[in-house]
């Protein structure tokens, strides 16, 4: 039966859908006696024998004609073609059993208007039918009855289960809705089960013959507790009337639609299979009955076939608004697959119900119905996962206040990995429900394919596969993380420095692209590819680039020992290769530097001669100011020093400074001032500030001093007599015009002096005088 089933559900398939996968063809070969191995030895132990037998295999192998050997031929021939060959016999036996089916439903009508009917039943009594259908007609109120008057005393306690799994507080929605579910699922079997037992009592002690159950009773009950439990089930998938408990994500009016018309067929097939036919067969005709049978399954079919044509395009749309507002790519194409076929799967599954019911009903029924509950249990878990993992690791990961101090960056990356993990759980899952529903419908046998070797060596490979990319991220959140404790100030040994943040981040890079090639590496070993030739083309590769690229190796030579040497960390302000800035970032090949305009520039390490870092240990601000000839000296010396006193006592800048003002004194006689040279010890980094805001200090202290800070200036000389006098310079001051623009309008005589309009003191024309 089980090899029956398996040929009508591929050939179903095949014609509908197209071969999706092939049979198992251990179930197809009849087991032959095992031989006798102990007669065998003792024959080959014994000298005299095991040449008797010799002799008679020669014998044997002389009288072979040609054609055993034809027959030996044309059998493998058949072996080889067995799934064709077995597809053409099952064709062949649907098409004689419906065939058997279509005539003895020809003979039952023509019997229906000769008055045949109940030719193998000559025991046929009218009015004893009438009263065993009239005490089953009082067995069947009393049960519909009492079932119908628990499920409105269990009403309340549905609306409540409902409210609570949709607006319950605690717990996410996915594990309220299953737990409301089973609780629902529970008190609707209690129902089933308390109306079966009082349908019980009804048919032995108050309907026919006190303390006996008729076989009519029997045929109902027995019906009607496995048809209700199938409706429970379908309540539990398209509850209509209670929102929270209905498992499906659909609408209540598309929920009532299904429920209606899927118990209606239930009914239909359950009753007139498990009741009205064994009635028939017992009362009337078994003829009559198989007659029945087969227009029950055909009305059942046509009706499966006419709701799902007319469903066909409103069920598609309906799938794919689903797909469009799923986020993850392998959904969206299952989902627009689904919406394409779903009409040819359904038309498939039933396909297969009326075939295999109109050929062996006894026996197929029991696994139609196996098998659908198991489908039916597979989709809905696969749901459930689904939803449950988008509910429960499908959210942002939000981890404590004192874990998000300490590990700034855990949070960010945890929650980078979710979309990939989830993307892949779902495609487990699809996977797994596909498999799992193919073996239901025996198209495909899990457990002879995980026993062999192939599906062995195939599920290690894919666990190993599994494991090694597990750990592989483990190890790289750790060691992250680690690395993210010593740079974060508020945890590790404090404020780390700057070489510590520079080795650290390096560090990391490195342990990225390490662990990346060994995950690489160990995952392509484990499916069983050979990593050798792999690991000596990479050597030979190294070796190519190392002599083709001569400056990338220079450039990484030279990085390596700049970061031995500590010469240069991130934010350190230095000059390479003629450029001044801070080092924003730095490789083992190259450093970037951010200027003072903000261009950011990329030094290869190999164009690096001198390294001038500005930020080692402390620094210096060297300050040279110039005063007038006419000034004194020491005073100027004094008001530097006050100047500095004053700086030293701001807050802003008293914690920079590390040393007393050193005074260098004179350093140069220039053309117009008197150098004196200072300098100023600070922290490292802040030379420029503390010398910005000294250089203020400075000026306004001289300016209240009355020191002069001489600036470039010329002296017009116009002669000496010889009593020793300087001629009186004609010097008038002139008004000049200006346009809109301002622009001087104006234009001097010749011979006069023109001097500036905005000049307001005349100049003397005593002695020799300095300008600007």
């Amino acid at each position: 039966m089980n090899l029956l089933i398996k040929r009508i559900t591929l050939l179903t398939l095949w014609l509908l859908c197209a071969p999706m996968m092939s049979m198992a063809q251990a179930q197809s070969q009849e087991p032959t006696s095992a031989p006798s191995y102990d007669a065998l030895a003792e024959v080959l132990e014994n000298e005299q024998s095991r040449q008797q037998l010799i002799s008679q295999l020669r014998s044997l192998a002389k009288q072979q004609t040609p054609a055993v050997t034809e027959s030996a031929t044309e059998n493998t021939a058949s072996t080889e073609a067995s799934i064709p060959s077995q597809l053409a016999e099952t064709t062949s036996e649907i098409a004689g059993g419906l065939s058997d089916q279509f005539t003895n439903l020809v003979e039952v009508t023509g019997n229906l208007f000769t008055g045949d009917l109940a030719e193998d039943n000559a025991g046929f009594n009218s009015a004893n039918f009438m009263n065993a259908a009239i005490n089953l007609g009082m067995v069947i109120l009393a049960t519909v009855v009492l079932f119908w008057l628990l499920r409105r005393l269990a009403s309340p306690l549905f609306t409540r289960l409902s409210y609570w799994s949709r607006h319950g507080a605690g717990k996410t929605q996915v594990l309220r809705l299953v737990a409301c579910v089973v609780l629902a699922t529970a008190v609707d079997v209690l129902a089933v089960g308390l109306a079966y037992v009082g349908g019980n009592l009804v048919a032995t002690f108050m309907v026919g013959e006190t303390g006996e159950l008729t076989t009519q009773a029997s045929l109902f009950l027995n019906a009607f507790m496995v048809i209700e439990l199938l409706k429970a089930g379908l309540r539990v998938l398209f509850s209509s009337r209670y929102d929270g408990l209905r498992l499906l994500p659909i609408n209540a009016t598309e929920a009532a639609y299904w429920n209606r018309w899927l118990a209606l067929l239930i009914g239909l097939v359950g009753y007139g299979i498990m009741v009205l036919e064994p009635l028939i067969n017992l009362n009337i005709s078994s003829t009559l009955g198989q007659g029945v049978n087969t227009l029950m399954m055909f009305a059942a079919y046509i009706y499966a076939l006419t709701v799902i044509l007319k469903n066909r395009t409103r069920l598609r749309h309906a799938i794919r608004v689903k797909a469009e507002s799923s986020t993850i790519a392998a959904g969206q194409f299952s989902l627009i697959l689904l919406s394409r076929t779903w009409h040819l799967i359904a038309l498939a599954y039933f396909t297969v119900v009326l075939v295999l019911t109109l050929l062996s009903p006894a026996e197929a029924l029991p696994f139609v119905l196996y098998a659908t509950l198991k489908t039916l249990g597979i989709v809905v878990i696969a749901i459930l996962l689904s939803s449950l993992l988008s509910q429960t690791i499908g959210r942002r990961i939000t981890l404590s206040d004192e874990l998000r101090r300490k590990l700034p960056l855990l949070e960010p990356r945890l929650n980078s990995y979710i979309p990939a993990a989830l993307r892949f759980l779902r495609v487990l899952i699809v996977s797994m429900a596909i498999l799992l529903i193919f073996n239901a419908w025996y198209i495909v046998d899990l457990n002879a394919w995980y026993e062999s070797e192939a599906g062995g060596k195939l599920m290690s490979k894919i666990i190993g596969v599994a494991i090694i990319l597990a750990v592989a991220a483990l190890a790289w959140v750790v060691l992250a993380s680690l690395i993210e404790h010593k740079l974060n100030p508020e945890t590790g040994s404090g404020q780390p420095s700057a070489r510590a943040q520079t080795l650290l981040l390096l560090f990391r890079n490195a342990v990225a692209i390490a662990l990346a090639t060994l995950t690489i590496m160990i995952a392509l070993s484990e499916i069983g590819i050979n990593i050798g030739p792999l690991i000596a083309g990479a050597g030979v590769l190294g070796l190519a680039i190392g002599f083709g690229a001569q400056k990338l190796v220079q450039d990484i030579i030279t990085g390596v020992f700049i970061q031995i040497e500590n010469a240069m960390n991130t934010g350190d302000v230095v000059t390479l290769a003629g450029i001044t800035g801070t080092a924003e970032k730095l490789s083992i090949r190259s450093v970037g530097i951010r200027d003072l305009s903000g261009t950011y520039h990329i030094i290869p390490f190999s164009s690096v001669d001198t390294v001038s870092n500005y930020m080692r240990e402390f620094a210096f601000h060297v300050g040279e100011y110039r005063v007038a000839y006419r000034e004194s000296i020491d005073e100027a010396i004094v008001q530097l020093q006050n100047a500095f006193d004053e700086l030293a006592a701001s807050e802003d800048n008293k914690h920079e400074i590390l040393a007393p003002l050193e005074v260098a004194g004179v350093i140069s006689l220039a053309d117009s001032s008197v150098i004196i040279r200072v300098r100023i010890k600070t922290t490292p980094g802040m030379q420029w500030a503390v010398g910005r805001a000294y250089n203020r200090l400075v000026k306004l202290h001289f300016d209240s001093a009355g020191i002069e800070i001489p600036f470039p200036h010329s002296t017009v000389y116009f002669g000496v007599g010889k009593e020793g006098q300087a001629p009186s310079a004609n010097v008038r001051l002139m008004e000049q015009d200006f346009d809109i623009n301002g622009h001087p309008g104006g234009h001097a005589k010749s011979g006069e002096k023109v001097l500036p309009a905005n000049r307001k003191t005349p100049v003397s024309n005593d002695a020799p005088n300095d300008d600007d």
